[in-house]
C-alpha cells in the first residue's frame, strides 16, 4: 500500500511540475542570473545547493575553478528567488521539494529536486550538502571565505 501512495505522490508531483513550468521557468532563469552576479558574471560551473522548508532557506553558491571550488554567500535576492520557486511548486506543502541542486554548464542550466521522503531524517542539511559536494567534486578542496575576526565560537560550557 505504501508503494501505491508513493507512486501517487510522484504522479501528482509530475503533473504539478508540468502545470507550473510556465510559472517556475522564469524563476529558475532568474536564479541563474542572480547566481551569475554572485560569482562575478560567468555562470559556467555555477552550482547552488539549497534546502527549503516553511520559513527557512539554507543555501550555498559554489563555482568550479578547476583545481578548487569556491564558495560564495547567497544574496537576499537569491534566497527570495529560491523561496519563490519553492512556493510556486505546489499549493500543498507535502508535495513541494525540499532540496534544489541547480547547476550551469556552459550556457545551460539544470535544476534537480529532491523531496522529503528521499532524504535521510538522521542527516542534517550540512551533512547532505557535504555529501552533494563530495559526489559532485570528489576531493577538490572547497575554498570558503575567512571567518570574520569578531565571530566567536559557541561552546556548551
Amino acid at each position: 500500500m505504501a508503494t501505491s501512495n508513493a507512486n501517487g505522490q510522484k504522479r501528482a508531483r509530475q503533473e504539478a511540475a508540468q502545470d507550473k513550468f510556465d510559472e517556475i521557468g522564469p524563476i529558475l532563469n532568474a536564479i541563474g542570473g542572480e547566481g551569475a552576479a554572485i560569482v562575478g558574471g560567468d555562470p559556467d560551473g555555477l552550482y547552488i545547493y539549497a534546502e527549503l522548508d516553511d520559513g527557512a532557506v539554507v543555501a550555498g553558491v559554489f563555482k568550479d575553478e578547476g583545481e578548487t571550488v569556491r564558495y560564495f554567500e547567497p544574496t537576499p535576492e537569491l534566497v527570495g528567488l529560491l523561496h519563490d520557486a519553492w512556493e510556486a511548486e505546489n499549493w500543498d506543502e507535502a508535495l513541494r521539494w525540499v532540496v534544489m541542486e541547480y547547476e550551469v554548464d556552459g550556457s545551460q542550466f539544470d535544476a534537480q529536486f529532491r523531496y522529503a521522503e528521499e532524504l535521510d531524517p538522521n542527516e542534517d542539511s550540512r551533512d547532505r550538502r557535504r555529501a552533494a559536494l563530495e559526489e559532485r567534486y570528489g576531493g577538490k578542496p572547497v575554498i570558503y571565505p575567512p571567518v570574520p575576526e569578531h565571530f566567536q565560537e559557541v561552546t556548551s560550557e
